[in-house]
């Protein structure tokens, strides 16, 4: 569904990421994981286009994603949650869950049902300022804001950081019941190993923005954890 393939990143003079490929297969929840700085965030950013690439393609559904804007890329049927949440924290619940509503392709603007079927805490707090929310409920709530587009593919850049473990095991639940029920695309950049065996289907390890392994999760072995996931 979603395809890099030789992408260059640069931040100034450095070079970020380097001849990249990734595949995220229609589906399936892909983990890409390696250690904090190695060009995960940034990836997800080029896909989402707010990084521009210096060479190189991104395709969705086999079209080439480089001639659309960021903000044409959730009407391509993209949502993005990412890291940090970054909800609105003076509009209300409801507020941030309706920004995008004129995104949804059936033209409506209700907000969907199965959003709070969910997440039933968003429709207790509705007139709850997003920034008085806990941080795993403004996790619940960027991932339904996120949905509202009714997107193809989700892309969560760390969703669990910083949340308390009973929400990360309830995200977790979500993000398989999504894929699996729904069938969503989901593309998870995780720090975590327990919660990336828990959601992942694939698994695509980074090191110094270059992909050094990629594969099924249950290839994802003690070796490659020692070498490039643990410190």
């Amino acid at each position: 569904m979603l395809q890099v393939q030789g992408v260059n990143q640069f931040y100034g003079e450095s070079h970020i990421l380097w001849d990249l490929d990734v595949e995220v297969e229609k589906g399936k929840c892909t983990v890409l994981m390696g250690r904090n700085g190695v060009g995960k965030t940034t990836l997800l950013q080029c896909i989402m286009g707010l990084n521009p690439i210096k060479s190189g393609d991104i395709t969705f559904k086999g079209q080439s994603l480089l001639s659309s804007s960021t903000e044409q890329r959730p009407h391509l049927g993209i949502g993005y949650v990412p890291q940090g949440r970054q909800i609105f924290p003076m509009l209300t619940v409801q507020e941030n869950l309706e920004i995008g509503l004129p995104i949804r392709k059936r033209g409506d603007r209700v907000i969907p049902e199965f959003i709070f079927e969910i997440f039933p805490v968003l429709k207790e707090m509705l007139h709850r300022r997003g920034g008085d929310l806990s941080g795993g409920q403004q996790q619940q709530l960027a991932i339904g804001r996120a949905l509202v587009v009714e997107p193809e593919l989700l892309i969560l850049d760390e969703p669990t950081e910083g949340i308390q473990p009973n929400i990360v095991q309830e995200i977790g639940d979500i993000i398989r019941m999504l894929n699996e029920k729904h069938g969503l695309t989901v593309l998870l950049v995780e720090q975590k190993l327990a919660f990336a065996r828990k959601v992942g289907d694939n698994f695509c390890l980074l090191d110094r923005g270059k992909r050094v392994a990629n594969g099924k999760m249950e290839g994802l072995n003690e070796q490659l954890i020692q070498q490039y996931l643990t410190v």
